[in-house]
């Protein structure tokens, strides 16, 4: 036996002996083979980590989940948990995850966000505003974040499909925003490159004083960028590359 593999017979003795894929009432073949092939096939994964990899991915792969997922600092602890706990501890229900878990974990992100707020008189914060468009529904969202030392904290998204963008409904979310946050806790707005949005910055350290408007370096490069992009000998190589 290579070594953990004893270790390996008594988690896979736990195991149900026949598990349907995807719902599908096919049988999962790792499970379904003799034990002679079992061993063949843990030799082939090489142990109990492999053989971890094995299920994760199955779920990865049933569900489309972006491999991506694994990176999250979520995914490590979320693992350890489930090592920790009895095998007759069940996992969440759909109904859990979208019910009771999700309102504790907005709890949490509130409380979080409170903890922000309580530095931002001491060390002013820096509002961003971004918008969004979501290709596949094509709804347009306005977007605004609040950057401390104490780090970003996600204020609220507006749904902004079908209104006209022009400077005087920007200057009105800006209004509105700083308002909202506490004008004396802001020292900074930054923003789009747009020139709906280079207007209403315009406007607004007009009315207040005390602020700084900055528009975003990322857009701005990215909108040179797309202009470099339409000058003819550069278009034509893009399109041949």
């Amino acid at each position: 036996m290579y070594q953990g593999e004893s270790v390996v017979e008594e988690i896979v003795s736990r195991l149900p002996k026949s598990v349907s894929i995807a719902g599908h009432g096919r049988k999962d073949p790792f499970l379904s083979k003799p034990k002679s092939q079992q061993m063949t096939l843990k030799s082939m994964v090489k142990g109990i980590r492999n053989m971890l990899g094995r299920y994760v991915g199955k779920w990865f792969y049933d569900k489309g989940i972006p491999f991506d997922a694994a990176n999250s600092p979520y995914f490590p602890p979320m693992v350890s948990a489930i090592q920790r706990v009895e095998p007759e501890v069940k996992p969440p229900t759909a109904y859990e995850l979208s019910g009771p878990i999700l309102d504790e974990e907005v709890k949490e992100v509130k409380k979080w966000i409170e903890e922000y707020k309580q530095s931002w008189p001491r060390t002013s914060i820096t509002l961003m505003s971004d918008g969004w468009l979501n290709k596949v529904s094509k709804k347009e969202f306005l977007n605004f974040l609040a950057y401390s030392p104490k780090g970003t904290a996600f204020l609220s998204s507006k749904d902004v499909s079908g209104t006209k963008k022009d400077a005087n409904f920007y200057i009105r979310q800006y209004d509105q925003i700083v308002e909202e946050v506490g004008d004396k806790h802001v020292v900074q707005f930054i923003t789009d490159n747009t020139r709906a949005c280079v207007s209403a910055g315009s406007k607004l350290i007009d009315t207040r004083k005390h602020l700084v408007w900055t528009p975003c370096a990322a857009h701005s490069i990215d909108l040179m960028l797309e202009e470099i992009g339409e000058i003819k000998i550069v278009k034509e190589t893009l399109e041949e590359a």
